[in-house]
């Protein structure tokens, strides 16, 4: 499939905090956003947490013109039908496979045949959703990062009945909404990132149970660790930075005496048993006032911006910008 018409319109499916990002961050990209709200609800607060995005996205100059101009692209609407000359639908709700299959015969009943379809999840395999579909091989995973609009991340998943070029077809396209997209080649269940982070996660717990340090020494040894080397660098890079063989001696001794359990932590079932939702309701693994709860949200935002802006100065290419650079220089000097 070819990506020259880059500004196809694009529905998104489901407008709670994710889908509305995602809407924000297609709308910078040039796109016209049919936006369908399955909760009635979201039709009130989708414009309103859109128009936001679009705001403080033009004060930190990651766009430049006014909200006005993107929201002329969006479509807020209820009805399925509005999908009809969508060329890809994103589908953004909640993780209940049934709902997921309902929302996916209204997209289907009014999408053309070669319209890409693709989920949002985080938590269900792409295989088992794509089998909810008549077309499984136009099917495929779009697993973000929050907020949408600000963070370089996208996985493209693939499931076992998927069309790989449609995938490459998404993997090239995403690149014009400021992604430094991965491909999922073969379909596993939490993807790539989910998998890495999801073990650092099962970690962090056990040492805090099991009395080795407490959550304010777990976050702030992450914080000053993997949060200083990763928005560069991945996992692979950073063992080439600083000496494979001494991961390899690490790794012998070390791995035997990881966590490896396979229940969920008690730790984290007690939080969520009691109603604990993190910042969102002020209870989580850290303690939190209902002001300090708020500000904590708005930090994150400030940061997300921020962060942003650091990252942009360090694209995944750019030792191969500097060598094409200094070969330039070298052939200008010569000549």
């Amino acid at each position: 499939m070819s990506v020259k018409k880059t500004n196809i319109d694009i529905g998104v499916v489901g407008l709670g905090l994710m889908g509305c990002s995602i809407t924000t961050c297609l709308l910078i990209a040039g796109h016209k956003v049919i936006a369908v709200a399955p909760i009635s609800a979201d039709l009130l607060l989708a414009k309103k947490r859109i128009t936001a995005h679009l705001k403080r996205s033009f004060k930190e100059k990651l766009v430049k013109k006014q909200p006005g101009h993107y929201l002329k692209s969006l479509i807020i609407t209820e009805n399925y039908n509005d999908l009809k000359n969508c060329r890809l639908v994103i589908e953004c709700t909640i993780e209940n496979m049934e709902i997921k299959k309902s929302v996916y015969k209204k997209i289907e009943d009014v999408i053309a045949p070669t319209a890409l379809m693709a989920s949002n999840t985080s938590a269900i395999p792409i295989s088992l959703l794509q089998e909810q579909t008549s077309r499984p091989e136009r099917f495929f995973g779009l697993h973000w990062a929050e907020p949408s609009h600000t963070t370089r991340f996208l996985e493209i998943i693939c499931g076992n009945k998927s069309d790989i070029k449609k995938g490459e077809y998404l993997y090239k396209l995403s690149h014009n909404w400021g992604k430094e997209p991965t491909l999922v080649r073969k379909d596993i269940r939490g993807f790539i990132t989910n998998r890495v982070m999801y073990a650092a996660y099962r970690e962090a717990i056990s040492l805090v149970e099991n009395g080795y340090a407490t959550v304010e020494d777990v976050d702030r040894a992450c914080r000053n660790n993997a949060g200083y080397w990763m928005t560069l660098v991945g996992v692979f890079r950073w063992m080439d930075l600083t000496g494979v063989p001494a991961y390899h001696t690490v790794m012998k001794d070390l791995f035997p005496t990881l966590n490896n359990g396979t229940e969920v932590p008690k730790l984290i079932d007690d939080i969520v048993k009691k109603g604990g939702k993190g910042v969102a309701n002020a209870h989580g693994f850290h303690k939190y006032t209902t002001e300090e709860a708020k500000l904590w949200e708005e930090t994150f935002t400030d940061f997300s911006y921020d962060i942003r802006a650091l990252a942009l100065k360090y694209p995944e290419n750019i030792v191969k910008k500097k060598l094409a650079a200094r070969k330039k220089s070298c052939t200008t000097k010569k000549a």
